[in-house]
């Protein structure tokens, strides 16, 4: 009964359907709380859909031990106080989306448990503090689309968090084939990846579904200071990578422009503007085709293509391997980062809501897999 004007609250009848399997509500107008009695369906239930509606206070604290959901979506209502821990009884967690809501919590620790989380967005709320604080043995084995962006995270980019994101940093010489986002249950296929908004020049923007080979990583609007981590060269499979600018400051991100991100062989948009990085400007490759826009009120970096020149003690750029270069003419969308004031279009998410809005964006495959095959045999 998605997408519909239903109103008032969910009847607490619902709560007599122990053997449903989703739960889909999302797209309406009903209000009030969602019952506590959900959490005794977390046994049966795999997909619990209540997005877009206006649910206010708290998200029902208690999971079944034998939890089977494998997605939790409320984003955009007016959801309040933390995420309850015991949804770390949720094993089988493909997506928590809780985004465009009023939570208030420090980053939740446990979700360092669901190894089998692919999606987590926890965007717009007040989630604040250090997100590198979970235990380091953690293995973010599947995840690959993470949005922190609009809460209050500060200290330092989360360096130990990047280097357990396996699904971004390993693979990509592989030949892999881009599906949907969805699992089998039986008989049961569960497109878990659905109605996910992103933010592009500012407004929010929904994918219908998302392929598996959809990679992003968007950190910006909030407080994140210290240098760009060079393990970002590492996730040689994002697509977007968003770092931008916070409500109330710009980043502070500083220190030199690694060369490591040269092996995003495939990047195509960059904007590192309002921020206090110094020293040249790395030569080469893609990073050749950037203008001056790229690094907007930066006042210490020099070289092209700004018409500071090198000074006689400053080292000279490190250039980048040009070997291997053909092909450079491609549509190479597949790596993006956005770093600076404000929150410019991301090329590669205006290309995909445009193809994956008509259902089959088998043109995008193919090029996916064209530039996938060309780099394996590199």
């Amino acid at each position: 009964v998605s997408n519909n004007n239903l109103i008032r609250e969910i009847p607490f009848s619902i709560c007599n359907l122990t053997s449903i399997m989703g739960l889909s509500l999302y797209k309406n107008n009903l209000n009030e709380t969602i019952p506590e009695c959900i959490r005794n369906l977390s046994c049966s239930l795999l997909d619990i859909g209540l997005q877009n509606n206006n649910f206010h206070s708290q998200i029902p604290k208690n999971f079944a031990k034998r939890c089977m959901l494998k997605s939790f979506h409320t984003n955009n209502n007016k959801l309040e106080g933390s995420l309850p821990p015991l949804l770390g009884n949720c094993k089988d967690l493909n997506l928590l989306d809780v985004g465009n809501n009023n939570l208030n919590d420090t980053f939740p620790n446990w979700l360092g448990n669901l190894d089998q989380r692919e999606v987590l967005i926890l965007r717009s709320n007040g989630f604040y503090g250090k997100v590198d604080s979970f235990d380091v043995s953690v293995s973010f084995t599947h995840l690959r689309v993470i949005d922190l962006s609009h809460n209050n995270f500060g200290g330092y980019l989360p360096t130990l968090f990047f280097e357990h994101l396996h699904a971004i940093r390993e693979g990509y010489e592989k030949k892999v084939e881009p599906e949907y986002m969805e699992d089998a249950i039986g008989t049961v296929i569960v497109n878990y990846a659905f109605f996910l908004s992103f933010t592009a020049k500012g407004l929010g923007t929904e994918f219908q579904l998302l392929l598996s080979i959809w990679m992003v990583i968007d950190l910006s609007s909030n407080k994140f200071l210290g240098e760009i981590p060079k393990i970002l060269g590492e996730l040689h499979l994002l697509i977007v990578l968003n770092l931008s600018h916070n409500y109330l400051s710009s980043n502070k991100l500083e220190g030199r422009i690694p060369t490591e991100l040269k092996n995003l062989g495939f990047l195509k948009v960059l904007n590192l503007s309002q921020n206090n990085l110094k020293g040249p400007i790395p030569q080469g490759k893609q990073v050749d085709t950037f203008t001056n826009d790229s690094y907007m009120g930066i006042l210490d970096l020099c070289g092209l293509p700004l018409s500071k020149s090198y000074d006689t003690d400053e080292e000279t750029p490190a250039k980048f391997d040009r070997d291997d270069d053909d092909g450079g003419d491609e549509l190479n969308w597949k790596f993006s980062i956005l770093m600076g004031y404000g929150c410019g279009l991301v090329l590669g998410m205006s290309m995909a809501y445009t193809v994956f809005t008509t259902g089959k964006p088998w043109w995008l495959i193919r090029i996916v897999e064209l530039d996938r095959q060309r780099f394996a045999k590199r």
